[in-house]
C-alpha cells in the first residue's frame, strides 16, 4: 500500500523529478509550494534562489504534467522569524550561519512536516541530492551535488518522516529525465546563493539592517591596519573586500582571524593563522546508525568543502572535534557534520576552533 506523501516543489528540476518519482512509484502524492516570502519578486533575479513568482508558477506546470494535485502554502512569516532574522542576528554576533540549513531544520523538516503530518500525510519528500535508506541519511553518489551536510542538523524522527528519490543519481541524470517526461524546468539553471539577498551583496543586505558602524582592522599585534563599517560584513577566512590601509611587511595577503561584535573589531594575518586541528562545537544532534566502525570517521565543516579525518569525545552539551590535518576558515555558527564512510553519524554547530 502506498504512502500519502507531500512533495515539497521549489521549481526546480530536482524537486519537480522527485515528485514524479514518487507518484510513479505507486505513491498518493501532493504537490506543494512555499511561498516565503512576502514579496516574492524581491526574492531572486536570474538563477538566485527559490522564491519567485516564476517559481511557484513552474512548480505549478510541472505538477500538472505529473498529474498530481498542488497548492502553495504561505510560510513567509515563519521564514522571516526562523531564517533571515536568525541570519542576520547570527552575522551580529560574530558569528557565520549558513540560511540553506537553518531553512531544511526549521522550515521544510519542521513547520512544514509537522503541519504534513498533521493533515494525515506519513512523510515529506524533497529533490534534495542524498540517499536516505531505513532513516539513515548518506551522501549522493553524485559528490558535486552531494546535500547530506546541510540535511546533517535533522533528527531521526523527522529523518524518518522524508523520502530523498534522488541520492541515487546524479544531476545530469535528473535533468535528462526531466526532459524524457515533459517538464518544463528540464534545463532551468540551479538557484544558488542566498535566495533572500537578490543582487547577492551580503554585506550590504546586513548594512541595511544592523547600520553602518565604523571600527578598526588590526594585526594580530593589536596595531591597526584599516578600518570598516561593521564587523558584520566579515567572515572569517575571508581575504577580499578588506581595504588594509597598511599592507603586511612580508607582501603576502591577509586573512579575517576572528571577528568581535561588542568591540567591533576584525583582526587579520596570515593564512597559516587560519589553519586550525580542534573544533569545538555545541548542541550535538545524533541522527546516524548506533553501531557500526569508527575507524573511518570524517568532519564536513562547510557545504560542498572539504572532508577531514577526525575523532571526537563528548562533554556535557557538546563535542570536541580533532582533525587529522590542518583546516582553514572555519568560522563560529557554521555546522561540522560527521560522517562514517559515506554515512551521517551526527551533527553540532561550530563555537570555536584552535
Amino acid at each position: 500500500m502506498g504512502l500519502r506523501v507531500l512533495a515539497a516543489m521549489s521549481g526546480g528540476v530536482d524537486s519537480a523529478v522527485a515528485a514524479a518519482r514518487i507518484a510513479e512509484a505507486g505513491h498518493d502524492v501532493t504537490g506543494v509550494h512555499l511561498a516565503l516570502s512576502a514579496n516574492p519578486q524581491s526574492h531572486r533575479t536570474g538563477a538566485r534562489g527559490c522564491c519567485t513568482v516564476e517559481d511557484s508558477r513552474d512548480a505549478r506546470r510541472a505538477a500538472d504534467v505529473i498529474g498530481i494535485p498542488f497548492y502553495i502554502w504561505d510560510m513567509a512569516e515563519r521564514f522571516q522569524r526562523d531564517v533571515i532574522e536568525d541570519f542576520v542576528a547570527e552575522y551580529a554576533a560574530g558569528r557565520t550561519p549558513n540560511p540553506c540549513l537553518r531553512c531544511n531544520e526549521r522550515i521544510k523538516f519542521a513547520a512544514v512536516l509537522d503541519r504534513a503530518l498533521a493533515l494525515g500525510f506519513d512523510a515529506v519528500a524533497t529533490g534534495h541530492h542524498a540517499k536516505l535508506v531505513d532513516g539513515v541519511l548518506s551522501r549522493s553518489v553524485d559528490q558535486g551535488k552531494d546535500q547530506s551536510y546541510v540535511l546533517g542538523v535533522l533528527t531521526r524522527e523527522q529523518l524518518g518522516h522524508a523520502i530523498f528519490p534522488l541520492g541515487d543519481s546524479t544531476k545530469a541524470e535528473v535533468r535528462e529525465e526531466a526532459a524524457r517526461r515533459g517538464l518544463t524546468v528540464a534545463d532551468k539553471p540551479d538557484s544558488h546563493d542566498i535566495c533572500f539577498i537578490a543582487d547577492g551583496d551580503t554585506r550590504g543586505f546586513l548594512t541595511k539592517r544592523l547600520g553602518a558602524a565604523e571600527g578598526p582592522i588590526v594585526d594580530q599585534s593589536g596595531e591597526v591596519v584599516g578600518s570598516h563599517q561593521g564587523a558584520h560584513g566579515f567572515t572569517v577566512g575571508q581575504r577580499k573586500g578588506l581595504h588594509i590601509d597598511r599592507p603586511a611587511s612580508d607582501g603576502r595577503p591577509r586573512y579575517v582571524l576572528s571577528i568581535e561584535p561588542v568591540s567591533n573589531t576584525v583582526t587579520v594575518g596570515p593564512r597559516s593563522a587560519l589553519e586550525v586541528t580542534s573544533i569545538t562545537c555545541a548542541r550535538p544532534i545524533w541522527n546516524g546508525p548506533d553501531e557500526g566502525s569508527r575507524d573511518d570517521l570524517t568532519v564536513q565543516l562547510r557545504a560542498h568543502g572539504e572532508v577531514y579525518p577526525c575523532r571526537f569525545e563528548e562533554s556535557e552539551g557538546g563535542l570536541t572535534i580533532e582533525i587529522d590535518r590542518p583546516a582553514t576558515g572555519v568560522a563560529a555558527g557554521q555546522a561540522a557534520v560527521l560522517y562514517s564512510g559515506a554515512t551521517v553519524i551526527g551533527s553540532a554547530t561550530i563555537v570555536s576552533a584552535a
